[in-house]
């Protein structure tokens, strides 16, 4: 999809505060304890000394996808005469949630089918690491997985589940800790031929 290309090429380019990887740990530092401030804490007691450089560490981890291009993760690939699917499922990730800055966290089921060449498995766990170190909103991620594999993998069709807890939603707002929300994109065969979306639905869920 053209715009998730855009955001791609956006968030491996270079930020306004420098070269791509460059994160503004002082300005983190100094925005923490303006909040801590704010709400009418003391950034200077014992206890929060240290909290501005320690969320500047923690934001400059979560975020590290920003400063990453997910498609050099997929450059390597290999010839293999294989033509059925290939599916990882249960793959852990965390982000955060654009809105409230807040984490969601949950699984990933990614399958595909091959074209005469495939990639190695770990590299698939690290695309969805990359795309879920930045701000995010699951239903964009879960496009964005699915757009990023069909072209990257010239597959002939690509399936992704995301299934995660949002926090912006089990601790504050509506308060619904057991809620889980669930998003799908299909590509190609995956959303042409029902059968086999309904076998990656089956692997998936099967066993629950």
């Amino acid at each position: 999809m053209p715009d998730s290309t855009a955001r791609r090429h956006r968030s491996a380019s270079p930020t306004k505060n420098g070269p791509a990887g460059h994160v503004d740990h002082e300005r983190i530092e100094a925005a923490v304890r303006e909040i801590l401030l704010a709400i009418g804490e003391d950034p200077d007691r014992d206890g929060l000394q240290e909290t501005p450089a320690r969320v500047a560490r923690m934001y400059a981890e979560l975020f590290a996808g920003l400063h990453s291009d997910p498609r050099d993760l997929l450059s390597k690939t290999f010839k293999q005469k294989y033509d059925e699917m290939v599916l990882v499922k249960d793959i852990r990730f965390e982000s955060m949630c654009e809105h409230h800055l807040l984490p969601f966290f949950g699984k990933a089921h990614i399958a595909y089918l091959p074209q005469g060449r495939i990639v190695g498995l770990s590299k698939l766990a690290r695309v969805v690491e990359a795309l879920s170190r930045r701000p995010q909103v699951q239903e964009r991620m879960t496009e964005e997985l699915a757009d990023l594999l069909m072209t990257e993998l010239d597959a002939r069709g690509v399936g992704v589940v995301l299934e995660a807890t949002h926090t912006c939603m089990t601790i504050r707002g509506v308060r619904k800790p057991d809620s889980v929300c669930s998003t799908s994109a299909m590509r190609g065969i995956f959303r042409e031929n029902q059968a086999t979306r309904s076998e990656f639905l089956a692997l998936i869920h099967g066993s629950r």
